[in-house]
Formats: structure tokens, C-alpha cells, sequence
């Protein structure tokens, strides 16, 4: 009975998942921006092929760690610093609204 339960949870958490990568939107990356990500994801893989490849484990308090950390972290800045594109819908919008404007 409690596996029922267990796979029912992790079907619902799934779905969850992919409803939130639904919401997420496009983004205008910009030629420095898309550089920018580009080096970024470079080094993130870099430092983490390492780290791997010395077989550490995983602890939140080692510097390399940190460093992963950092460089994710201006990833994501850098990523949502971008502006969202607009939808379809919110572009037909925009267009009917200018024209009456």
C-alpha cells in the first residue's frame, strides 16, 4: 500500500516539474550574455569534472564547492538579468492595444 502511495507522489512531483518548466519563458540572450553563459558553463563543468575526478565527497563547507557555487550563482544572474520574450498571445496583445492607442 505505501509503495502506491510513494509512486503516486513521485508521479504527482513529476508532473509538478514539468508544469514548472512549462511556466518557464524564454529569454532575449544578448551575443555578451550568451558569451558570458557560455565561459561561465565552461568552467562550472570544469570545476565539477574535477572535483569529481579527485573522488571528494561532497561537503557544503569545502572552497571548491564554494567556488561551484559562485559561478552558478552568476549563471543564474546573468541568465535572468536577460529579458523574458514575449508570448504569442501577449505580442497580439500588444498590437491590437497599440492600435487603438
Amino acid at each position: 500500500m505505501s509503495t502506491a502511495i510513494n509512486l503516486g507522489a513521485q508521479c504527482v512531483a513529476i508532473k509538478r516539474g514539468r508544469d514548472e518548466a512549462r511556466k518557464q519563458r524564454a529569454r532575449q540572450i544578448t551575443a555578451e550574455a550568451g558569451h558570458a553563459l557560455e565561459i561561465l558553463g565552461h568552467a562550472i563543468e570544469y570545476l565539477t569534472d574535477e572535483y569529481m575526478f579527485e573522488t571528494k565527497e561532497l561537503a557544503a563547507g569545502d572552497p571548491q564547492m564554494g567556488a561551484i557555487r559562485l559561478l552558478m550563482d552568476l549563471n543564474r544572474q546573468i541568465y535572468f538579468d536577460c529579458p523574458v520574450v514575449p508570448t504569442f498571445g501577449e505580442r497580439v496583445r500588444a498590437f491590437f492595444r497599440a492600435d487603438r492607442g
